[in-house]
């Protein structure tokens, strides 16, 4: 179930049927996708490279409705299948789904529970979870998607378990992943379980990617405030909270201020947001705490107090838990690369105090500061690819693992 699954248990994976072959893969394109995700499976499986020691996938690319299919930045594609060479493959993958408001077309999700039905392995890449998800395929199953469509994902399809912290989910023949990224790692992932650990290695070196990425998502959320909850009466709740993350509060408080009891409260919050609002809230301060260690010059005792935590205890506990680092060594890495002469700076935009002074910070506005931790968890995202990043080295023949890598459970 976890990202870096290997196994998944026999009784999901359904028998092939004997007109499907396992090493034909089909590709299923809807208009208006984005072209980046579309391609990812196009170059992972459409791509001899039997030279590299990668066995050969056979790739069909199927329309899956009436084309031309126009993708992002207005080009037009004209896919040499239909929906009816779908009945030929051992894999279909879903490379994305154009909007997460829309319904997929029917005729596409007869195919795909056909599919299903038969045996093959259904995948959905980034918001193609939709689509697997209105085909009824992921109903009782642990599912992921770009954390940013996590909450509508689990909001809609209720019986989905959708987990946004991880990078893939394998749960046998059903698989989906997270955003871009996670989309190659996902399809190295069905290389690594088709053909080994060499092929997958080999293939990677290709792509000039690591083999295996460490963590999840939970480095890039940003749970401030789903657009959908704009209009909700608990949007002002939420928006108090981000505007007081300073204070030391819980979320009995929370539910105070809502005029609920805590367990309507937690209903109510975990229907419209997708998240547990303890969870929510420790990574709202934990997200403060990135944005402080990146932006100022406060030590880690005084990053707590001015994120809420009870003690710096606590906000090393939370940061290592979500992040994988201390926050100390989070702070080395980020100015480690950031750019020569470039001045640290207060969250505000000053110069840092010297020395600097525990005081009550003046509330931000709501808007404001939900953008603040938007550009606050790119910059995250940015500084935790970049630090330590490996070499060219890591990707030659005879180096099959990244350091740090967590094995495979």
């Amino acid at each position: 179930m976890s990202h870096d699954s290997t196994a998944a248990p026999e009784a999901a994976v359904r028998k092939l049927s004997g007109r499907r072959r396992k090493e034909i893969v089909a590709v299923l394109l809807f208009s208006g996708g984005p072209i980046f995700e579309s391609s990812i499976p196009l170059s992972v499986f459409g791509i001899d490279r039997q030279d590299a020691g990668v066995p050969r996938y056979r790739l069909l690319v199927c329309a899956g409705e009436e084309g031309p299919l126009r993708t992002t930045g207005g080009l037009e594609l004209t896919a040499p299948n239909g929906l009816e060479a779908i009945s030929r493959a051992g894999t279909v993958v879903v490379p994305a789904w154009r909007s997460i408001t829309s319904p997929p077309p029917e005729e596409a999700l007869d195919a795909l529970r056909r599919a299903h039905e038969e045996g093959a392995r259904i995948v959905g890449l980034c918001t193609g979870a939709f689509v697997l998800a209105a085909a009824g395929l992921l109903d009782g199953r642990p599912a992921t998607t770009h954390w940013m469509y996590a909450p509508t994902l689990a909001k809609r399809y209720p019986s989905v378990h959708v987990d946004p912290r991880e990078l893939f989910v394998d749960d046998g023949d059903v698989l989906t992943s997270a955003g871009t990224a996670a989309g190659i790692d996902l399809c190295l992932h069905i290389v690594r379980t088709d053909h080994g650990n060499e092929a997958a290695g080999a293939l990677a070196r290709r792509l000039v990617v690591p083999p295996r990425r460490s963590g999840g998502q939970e480095r890039y959320l940003d749970r401030s405030l789903p657009e959908e909850i704009g209009a909700d009466p608990l949007a002002e709740v939420v928006a108090w909270a981000l505007e007081h993350l300073h204070e030391q509060f819980d979320v009995e408080t929370l539910a105070a201020r809502a005029y609920m009891s805590r367990r309507t409260f937690d209903r109510r919050f975990r229907s419209l947001t997708g998240s547990a609002p303890l969870q929510w809230l420790i990574t709202q301060r934990v997200l403060q705490a990135q944005r402080l260690l990146e932006t100022s010059d406060y030590s880690v005792d005084e990053v707590a107090g001015r994120c809420g935590f009870r003690s710096p205890v606590a906000l090393r506990g939370h940061f290592r838990r979500q992040l994988g680092s201390s926050p100390a060594a989070y702070r080395a890495a980020y100015r480690a690369r950031r750019p020569q002469g470039e001045k640290q700076s207060d969250p505000d935009g000053s110069p840092p105090p010297a020395p600097p002074v525990l005081q009550q910070e003046q509330p931000v506005p709501f808007q404001t500061r939900r953008t603040a931790a938007a550009h606050a968890v790119g910059a995250t995202a940015s500084s935790l690819s970049d630090a330590g990043r490996p070499g060219a080295e890591l990707y030659v023949a005879g180096r099959h693992s990244l350091p740090g890598q967590r094995s495979a459970p």
